[in-house]
């Protein structure tokens, strides 16, 4: 074939593309010229015949042909057959795909995470299924406490798991993130200084401020090196600042734990009314956040840990309170609806 047929041919296969009016001659067409066993790639195949002189312009030639061939192929094949209707309306309104929010609690967790996290504490994890030992029994709580009645704390009836009364084995949903600090304390030597974020229960009617299922965050920090009750108060006050702002102060009151000694309650002041009395804080200027104190020296023996040489903190305060605190939520059942409108409010 000479240059001059390669024009021509070039030419003909060009306009039969053109012509072609449905994706079925399309593809024959495609078939024909570019295939495997097409015209041009037959051309190529039998350029070893061509005179040597006349290789490269005959080479360069049927590439162009193969060019402009799938081009015209790929141009066809994106417009529409001709009298085929489109399933596109570009005058219709595009649909708007709105972002997610992210979850208040969710929300507080994190940030929590991130301030003590530039204080040098890390976050630790456990199961939400726990033993008696590490949810009461390590944390100095005596048998006789309420908090380990059956109208208070979720325990666990599979025999498989039941073991004798008083032991390790008895298992219950637990009622706080403290066992998670004793878990930690077991399995690390002082210094430990940690966060842990988790979900919780008891035996609570649900209403505006309570539920069954609830989240807390607590802290821990032991040292061999003097740990005073002056270092908690300094890192609740910082939390306090990073978290509600510069304009809240923190107040201390004296309480009682069985796992700290000595303890207290910690107070925020009210963020709504700026500590000159509201409804939310119901006229007295502060809002109760949390409890905390110094590990008490029986917790350290528990866990194996010598009480005369490590000392340290605890503190843990419940997520849904921040929550409702910051973003002015009065009903914590709000919190577990999964109500979008909710959620859109806090975007």
């Amino acid at each position: 074939m000479t240059l001059q047929e390669l024009e021509q041919g070039q030419a003909a296969s060009l306009a039969e593309i053109a012509a072609a009016q449905d994706a079925a001659t399309i593809e024959q067409l495609r078939v024909k010229y570019v295939g495997r066993n097409g015209s041009i790639p037959a051309l190529i195949k039998g350029m070893k015949d061509v005179p040597k002189e006349e290789r490269p312009a005959f080479g360069k030639a049927v590439q162009a042909w193969k060019a402009a061939v799938e081009e015209a192929l790929a141009g066809k094949s994106a417009a529409p057959a001709a009298g085929a209707s489109s399933t596109l309306d570009a005058t219709l309104p595009g649909r708007w795909f709105e972002p997610g929010v992210e979850h208040p609690l969710s929300r507080v967790i994190e940030e929590t995470a991130r301030i003590f996290g530039h204080l040098g504490f890390t976050v630790a994890d456990g199961p939400d299924i726990e033993n008696r030992f590490n949810n009461f029994t390590a944390l100095n709580t005596p048998p006789h406490h309420p908090s380990q009645d059956r109208r208070d704390t979720f325990w666990l009836e599979t025999p498989a798991f039941k073991g004798e009364k008083g032991t390790p084995e008895d298992l219950l949903l637990r009622t706080q993130t403290s066992p998670v600090q004793i878990r930690t304390m077991m399995a690390n030597k002082p210094p430990v200084r940690v966060i842990c974020p988790g979900r919780t229960y008891r035996r609570d009617t649900t209403d505006a401020t309570h539920s069954a299922n609830f989240h807390q965050i607590e802290g821990l920090y032991c040292d061999t090196k003097p740990v005073s009750l002056a270092d908690l108060k300094s890192v609740l006050a910082y939390f306090a600042k990073e978290m509600m702002g510069d304009s809240v102060t923190v107040r201390f009151r004296p309480h009682f734990f069985p796992f700290t000694e000595p303890s207290v309650e910690v107070d925020f002041s009210c963020h709504v009314c700026k500590g000159k009395g509201c409804n939310v804080c119901k006229q007295s200027g502060w809002i109760e956040v949390a409890g905390a104190g110094m590990v008490d020296p029986r917790v350290f023996k528990f866990v194996g840990w010598d009480p005369e040489t490590v000392s340290g903190y605890a503190f843990g305060f419940g997520v849904e309170r921040i929550a409702m605190i910051k973003y002015g939520i009065p009903d914590i059942r709000w919190l577990y609806e999964n109500d979008v409108r909710f959620l859109n409010q806090l975007a």
